[in-house]
């Protein structure tokens, strides 16, 4: 399920021709934010996202689930309302269609409970499963929430604990507990529509879904895009169980290494963290929590509004690092 490695993805776009500039593109891939924005007219603008991987639970309808809520999740993380989705699916001809058959009843009725209808798809024969969705929302082009405002002075959220990536990588190696996977299913099938209406209602400054490239990855997504320095207080992290247990086996994906090398030299990291420690806040996410910028005067009570929602850093003027981790 790993995602190409972000830094060489990130040099491959960067020699892409500029494209025209249109002043309607109000986010775009070149932001590194969870969705991309277009502006229809005044008072309403598209946000688009795609999203897809290979399984991550052993139940099908299970990972049709996980499938939809990750990618409606984009859409939420920008203050957006899903509409309408689009399948992906690459699966084996040999294989039993009655499984994708799970795998997308799953999927459907995920994003039918979300309010969105799956207009088609497109299906190809591939050897390895894969399954995702294309999703478009609308939003207010003068309420769209990026990674790009976070100020000095909020405190940070963080909306679902983390730990997916192992628990994941448990499963596959037949290690993980009945308790951890069971925790991991309930984090990845929550969906993030709850706590982005609370955001919005709160007045956030700035949010970003934690996916692929692990909640340190997309910290740091997060704080280039706002110049700031945003410093995460590890203890307060909240974590799926056994994860650093886990992570101890060498229960690590590809991204563990992809994801310290995207986020390079420009975080500094406080001698006490332990390396287990290091590795879950490199661990890539399925269907993660958002993080979410807002003042720290609101942060306590949009926290109590948010089911499971903790307060784990804050942001600050920039400094020599974009992150501290204490």
């Amino acid at each position: 399920m790993a995602k190409l490695a972000p830094r060489d993805l990130a040099r491959v776009l960067g020699q892409l021709p500029t494209q025209p500039l249109n002043n309607d593109v109000l986010v775009g891939y070149d932001m590194a934010d969870d969705a991309g924005v277009f502006r229809l007219r005044d008072d309403v603008a598209l946000v688009q996202t795609v999203d897809f991987f290979t399984p991550v639970a052993d139940d099908p309808e299970v990972y049709g689930r996980v499938a939809a809520i990750n990618s409606l999740n984009d859409v939420y993380a920008m203050g957006g309302t899903p509409l309408t989705a689009l399948a992906i699916v690459c699966y084996p001809q040999k294989e039993d269609m009655d499984v994708l058959g799970q795998i997308l009843r799953g999927g459907q009725l995920a994003m039918n409970e979300a309010g969105v209808f799956i207009l088609g798809g497109h299906s190809i024969d591939d050897a390895e499963i894969k399954f995702g969705y294309a999703v478009t929302g609308t939003v207010h082009p003068s309420r769209v929430i990026t990674n790009a405002n976070a100020q000095p002075g909020d405190a940070l959220i963080l909306t679902k604990p983390i730990g997916t990536g192992a628990i994941s990588t448990g499963i596959k190696k037949g290690v993980a507990s009945s308790v951890a996977v069971e925790a991991a299913m309930k984090a990845m099938t929550t969906s993030a529509a709850a706590p982005s209406a609370a955001m919005q209602q709160a007045g956030a400054h700035a949010c970003t879904d934690i996916t692929g490239f692990g909640l340190l990855g997309h910290v740091f997504e997060m704080a280039r895009a706002s110049d700031v320095c945003l410093k995460i207080e590890s203890a307060r992290v909240p974590l799926l169980p056994d994860v650093l247990e886990l992570i101890g086996q060498g229960m690590l994906t590809r991204g563990d290494k992809n994801n310290r090398e995207y986020v390079g030299e420009t975080v500094k990291i406080a001698e006490h963290v332990s390396g287990q420690m290091q590795s879950a806040l490199f661990d890539p996410q399925t269907a993660g929590g958002l993080l979410i910028s807002i003042a720290e005067s609101k942060a306590e009570d949009l926290a109590r509004n948010i089911d499971g929602a903790v307060i784990i850093g804050s942001v600050h003027a920039r400094a020599d690092f974009l992150i501290q981790v204490t």
